[in-house]
Formats: structure tokens, C-alpha cells, sequence
């Protein structure tokens, strides 16, 4: 098939390189000329793993192009895949300033009987809209697909995605079928439903996946008050086969779509006379969340921060991305910098993203982890890159100064062999007996 992929992002690349690979001839655009240079030189405009390989196979064997928009001919194929940016402003309306332009040039270019295949994250009811307000009586159809692309996995869920969810107005059988020869090969389910109910999956999907992390936070802040272990505990609850796979606590989730899209999600029940009081609380224990580490910090080392040093490991949302939209790690940083700590971090591969987003934070940028710890008093985990719990711990604990304080904000290190190594060592739900824990470091008495 000859596919038209519009938005080079996260999603629409991953979609154009895996669309190519599986033998479509693909033209993908973007708007955006300083990518598309990216692009065209042979580079990626961010990181995600086995991406850059697929991308310059599909270029290699003629299957994958890119050009702007303006460059484009009437002959845009069969499909045209949209994967434009849908922002949220400060009270989380969508912005589908990019969605409605997308749709106004795909009429302009005279497509015929084009099937737009909608990537985008929508808020229910938007498809609808599209098709009444736009594309009726233009022999263009339109189909959501929502995306569910992992960062850092991105390959491997395009490859074998748990589902493919295919939204189509009713009775449009030949939607239906040019959007599954789309993804002839795949080994996954297609469920089939009209658009709407589609579009609400996709954020359905983010925000119930919000409020397993958040639960399990919940809970841990309930484990460190009353002596139990949340590792325990939640590897307990992944044993009943209704609750689904094991939940990790941590310092709470980030990234460009879970909180967003909960947040969206909120916005939309209570703009259509519902409390959402659920979501709500799912926010709000995230954001208690981002600050355990600063809780922590300000107890154990006597309330004041400044001149203290501070090694803050990870920086990107989740480990296997540079992405740090709304990452966990950005909002410890801003605060240490305010109370004036002297902050070393580090990231495999989220430091130059790091720096654009901070711009006006003073932080020192270590190359590993071992500068990073150089002389500090406390270190930050923030993201559970697997180098952070595969380092030689013992040389840290030397390069480390008194009291060699470690917040495991997700609870990937041995808490047992951190103190016999020296390290002071706090996990979140991961009481230690006979030593304070994680809630009386936020709200109980001071040290002796």
C-alpha cells in the first residue's frame, strides 16, 4: 500500500519506519522544515531504541520518504496516517489546531478515496466532528486508531502491539478493511467500534494506568507507616490474576501523555457535569509524589539545603528515552536549585533535553555516575536506568561524603546491601526497622 504518514513525533515516526518495514511504500511529512533537515541528513530528532536502524532500512530500500507538505502531489495513496502534536493549555482544553489544519489540506490536495487514519490523541466525540464538519460528501473517510506506543519500547510495540483498536462510523465496512491490510502481518487483535468509543479508549487506557501507579504509591505511603513492604505487597497483589501485571512505587509517573491525558480526561467529566473525583486523586497523589526525595533530603540533612551537595540520577520521565516532558526529576531540580543546593546530574541520554527545558536552573552536568556522585552528601534516584543499578556501588560509597544518604525513588537498588556498603538508604514503601520512615520524614518529629 502507498501510506501517507503526517507528524514526525514520538509516534508518527515510529509509525512511518514500521509501516515501511513492513513493506508499504511511505511518504512522510512533517511541517516542521528543521526536522525534516534532521531527517533527511540521516539523524533522528530524539532517542528510542532500534529506531534509527529501522528508520535507515525503510530509507535504504526505497520504502520510506521524507517531504513537506508543500512538495506534495494529488497521489497521497490509500491511507493518510495523522500524528500531529494535540496540546493542552492550563486548564487542559486540547489544542487540534494541527488536527483541523492536517484535515484542511488533505481536502486541498484532492485525495479521492483517501481513508484518514487518525493517530492523534483526540478527546472523544472530536472524530465525529471532523466527519460532520469537514468530510462529509468528500469521499474522504476517517477511522481512529489510537496509538499505544511505550517510549522506549516503541519498536517493539509497533511490532507487537497488545491490541489495535480500529474506530469506524457504522456500516463502513471498507474503512474497516484497508485500515487491517494496513496492518496485514501484525499478530494482535483488531477490535472494531465506532469512533467515539475508540478515541475514549485511548484515554481511558492512560488514565487507568495513572491510577495503578498512583494506588501503589498510595499503599506504600501506607506500608511505611505501618512497618509493611510494598515490594512485597504489590508483587502479592500481581498474583491475582484480576488485578493484571506487578506495580512499582516510586516517585510518580510523567512523560507527555499520562498526565495530560488524565488531566484531560478530568476536564471533560466535570465540563460535562461529572465528578471526576477519582482522577483527581490520582493527580494529586502524583504530585505528592515528585517531592518525597525533597522531603527526604531537607530531614536528613538538617532542613537546609543550601551548599549542600546533591546527586540527582535520571533526569528522562522513564528509563530507554531523552524525553523529559514533565518528567519527575525537572520539578527536584528546580526546587534544589531555589533552596540552593549544588546539584550534579546525570542521564544517559536525557542531559542536552535537560539543559533546553532548564535553561535558568544552575546545575552541573556529570558524564557518569561516579562524577555525579564526586563529594555528594545525598543522592537522588529519579529513573531507573538499568546502568544505575548495575554500577560499582562500592567506589561510589568512597567518592560520596558523609552521610552518604541514597533516596531510591524507585526502588531498583538492594536496600540491605546499600547499608552494608555504608550508604544511609531510603526506598519509597520500603520500611527499615528501628530507622524513621519515608512519613516521618515528611511530617513527624525532627532527628535527635
Amino acid at each position: 500500500m502507498k501510506i501517507t504518514v503526517i507528524g514526525l513525533g514520538h509516534v508518527g515516526l515510529v509509525a512511518a519506519a514500521g509501516l515501511a518495514a513492513s513493506g508499504h511504500d511511505v511518504l512522510a511529512a512533517d511541517t516542521d522544515r528543521s526536522r525534516l533537515d534532521v531527517l533527511k541528513s540521516g539523524e533522528l530528532p530524539f532517542f528510542e531504541p532500534g529506531l534509527s536502524d529501522w528508520v535507515s532500512c525503510g530509507l535504504q530500500r526505497g520504502k520510506l520518504s521524507y517531504l513537506h507538505p508543500s512538495e506534495f502531489s494529488r497521489d497521497l495513496g490509500e491511507i493518510a496516517l495523522v500524528a500531529v502534536g494535540t496540546p493542552a493549555d492550563q486548564k487542559y482544553n486540547v489544542d487540534l489546531k494541527e488536527v483541523w489544519s492536517t484535515i484542511s489540506w488533505l481536502k486541498g490536495v484532492d485525495p479521492g478515496d483517501l481513508v484518514v487514519v487518525m493517530k492523534s490523541t483526540v478527546p472523544p466525540g472530536t472524530g465525529q466532528e471532523i466527519v460532520q464538519r469537514e468530510l462529509e460528501g468528500s469521499g474522504i473517510a476517517y477511522v481512529a486508531n489510537p496509538e499505544f506506543l511505550r517510549q522506549g519500547q516503541a519498536v517493539m510495540d509497533w511490532q507487537a502491539p497488545d491490541r489495535i483498536v480500529v474506530g469506524a462510523p457504522k456500516g463502513d465496512l471498507r474503512s474497516v478493511d484497508v485500515v487491517s491490510r494496513m496492518y496485514a502481518g501484525t499478530q494482535a487483535p483488531i477490535m472494531v467500534t465506532d469512533v467515539t468509543s475508540a478515541e475514549m479508549i485511548k484515554y481511558a487506557s492512560n488514565a487507568f494506568l495513572a491510577t495503578r501507579i498512583s494506588f501503589i504509591n498510595e499503599i506504600a505511603a501506607l506500608c511505611d507507616l505501618l512497618g509493611a513492604s510494598t515490594d512485597d505487597v504489590s508483587e502479592g497483589l500481581a498474583l491475582d490474576s484480576r488485578v493484571g501485571s506487578r506495580i512499582y512505587a516510586g516517585v510518580g509517573y510523567g512523560g507527555s501523555c499520562l498526565p495530560k491525558d488524565t488531566r484531560i480526561l478530568e476536564a471533560l467529566a466535570l465540563n460535562n457535569g461529572l465528578d471526576a473525583g477519582l482522577l483527581r486523586a490520582v493527580t494529586s497523589t502524583n504530585n505528592r509524589q515528585r517531592m518525597l526525595p525533597l522531603h527526604a533530603l531537607r530531614r536528613r540533612l538538617g532542613g537546609s539545603l543550601a551548599r549542600v551537595r546533591v546527586g540527582v540520577l535520571g533526569l528522562a520521565y522513564k528509563p530507554r528515552t531523552d524525553d523529559v516532558r514533565d518528567a519527575p526529576a525537572l520539578d527536584l531540580l528546580r526546587v534544589l536549585d531555589e533552596e540552593g543546593a549544588n546539584i550534579a546530574a546525570y542521564d544517559p541520554e536525557a542531559i542536552d533535553s535537560t539543559r533546553r527545558e532548564l535553561k535558568d536552573v544552575s546545575v552541573e552536568f556529570a558524564t557518569d555516575v561516579e562524577e555525579a556522585s564526586n563529594k555528594a552528601q545525598a543522592l537522588v534516584l529519579m529513573t531507573d536506568w538499568p546502568e544505575f543499578t548495575d554500577q560499582d556501588w562500592t567506589a561510589i560509597a568512597r567518592k560520596m561524603a558523609p552521610p552518604r544518604f541514597i533516596f531510591d525513588g524507585r526502588n531498583v537498588l538492594d536496600p540491605v546491601r546499600m547499608r552494608e556498603l555504608g550508604f544511609e538508604y531510603m526506598g519509597v514503601g520500603r520500611p527499615i526497622p528501628g530507622q524513621e520512615t519515608l512519613n516521618d520524614y515528611i511530617e513527624g518529629p525532627s532527628h535527635a
